[in-house]
């Protein structure tokens, strides 16, 4: 009886020093020259619904969702930069990170989250063509690591200069080692829609915008210029160039075309922005984030992401504002 009572205690202990059951993942953290604000987190592949913010006390911070498999959350800071930390399940990371130095942020409990650390360290001081062939030796030895996954997106699909056909050959050696890996095949049908580039047609295509209003490809046809752009009222650099599309439209009238689609998992703050910004062009917003059909269907996967189309034809994806408004106005 004695030694099952101190079997108990010794298990309740064990629990409660893991601090975190099978059905959770606890991230925590502390931060150097940061000692109260918050960053957002969100999922790219569904491990979290929505977005959520931590909060940073002390210059600490802890944070733990349900979680009942492997997966990814990007952590947005101030900044605006992003870090991803791997869950699984009955697991705790930890953070530690210098504010000012957060590309050398370090996470530890878990070989994905200490593979993606010595990563960061490895890359440090690389150029970025070298980062890149980095990259793609990590994948290559590395074809089971969910840090794998979040490489190619990273290098070579959501790259200023994406290299798709690298992304394909990359991701065809991760898919032979995990053919049940759905999270894979996502990734995979995405990036098809993205090698639907110059000169061809925008996959068909029907949504309904947050008025209610059908909207389809026909829309981006009616105007010799036209712009399908991916946003999020809690992405600067989304909204800053949503605010200079609106300038352009402005200036070009029925010349130009604008469909946005919001990733906000919130219709009221996205709604909020668009007031405030006296945005007036279709807007379509599901609440799915980065799961909303027409985001998957055109290949869109960051933020901001854009498609320019000319007379109905793509020319342009993921272009930068200053080269959306050359191709515009040649």
């Amino acid at each position: 009886m004695t030694k099952h009572i101190t079997y108990l205690i010794l298990l309740t202990l064990v629990l409660v020093s893991c601090g975190v059951d099978g059905k959770h993942f606890k991230l925590e953290g502390r931060f150097l020259h940061l000692n109260q604000g918050e960053f957002y987190v969100y999922s790219t592949d569904g491990v979290l619904d929505g977005i959520d913010t931590i909060k940073i006390e002390g210059g600490r911070f802890a944070y733990e969702i349900p979680c009942d498999e492997e997966g990814t959350l990007v952590m947005v800071f101030p900044n605006f930069s992003e870090q991803p930390v791997f869950t699984q399940p009955g697991k705790t990371v930890e953070i530690k990170a210098d504010a000012s130095h957060l590309k050398e942020l370090e996470a530890e409990g878990t070989d994905n989250n200490k593979l993606m650390t010595a990563f960061r360290k490895q890359v440090s001081n690389m150029s970025p063509q070298q980062a890149v062939d980095a990259a793609a030796e990590f994948v290559k030895h590395n074809p089971k690591s969910d840090v794998s996954a979040w490489l190619i997106r990273k290098y070579f699909i959501l790259a200023p200069k994406p290299d798709y056909a690298k992304a394909k050959q990359l991701l065809d050696l991760m898919i032979a080692e995990q053919p049940k890996n759905g999270k894979l095949v996502n990734l995979q049908q995405q990036l098809i829609g993205l090698t639907a580039t110059a000169g061809k047609s925008l996959p068909i295509f029907t949504a309904t915008d947050i008025n209610g209003n059908k909207v389809t490809q026909a829309n981006l046809t009616q105007s010799p210029n036209a712009v399908v752009f991916l946003w999020a009222s809690w992405n600067y650099e989304s909204t800053d160039m949503q605010r200079q599309l609106k300038r352009l439209k402005a200036a070009k009238g029925n010349g130009l075309s604008v469909i946005g689609v919001c990733i906000d998992p919130s219709k009221s703050e996205m709604q909020q922005y668009l007031r405030q910004d006296s945005i007036s062009w279709p807007t379509i917003n599901d609440g799915m984030m980065f799961d909303t059909k027409i985001a998957k269907q055109l290949g869109l996967s960051q933020v901001p992401a854009n498609i320019l189309l000319k007379n109905g034809k793509i020319v342009g994806r993921n272009l930068r504002m200053n080269e959306l408004k050359e191709k515009i106005e040649n």
